[in-house]
């Protein structure tokens, strides 16, 4: 296994735990449990953050600029559909 599949791997895994501490820090039923939790999840916020930063810097997670005209089409679509 090379690096970028193992960030890769990583990465996901981070952002699925981001939403379960999500869930778990909207859900606390006391504000100890809620503290921890959110101090969970700003750790694990911050590890995607820095795991994300590497990829980028090594060329592995490409960004895309979008045009305005496509972002408007886009909306265009969106907004006809919900009518």
């Amino acid at each position: 296994m090379n690096d970028k599949l193992i960030l890769e791997a990583n990465l996901l895994l981070l952002k699925s735990t981001v939403e379960v501490y999500v869930h778990g820090t909207l859900e606390a039923s006391n504000d100890n449990v809620h503290d921890i939790l959110k101090t969970g999840l700003d750790m694990i916020m911050k590890m995607q953050y820095d795991t994300y930063n590497k990829m980028t810097e090594c060329g592995w997670y490409k960004i895309a600029n979008v045009e305005a005209k496509e972002i408007r089409n886009t909306l265009t679509k969106l907004e006809s559909k919900s009518n």
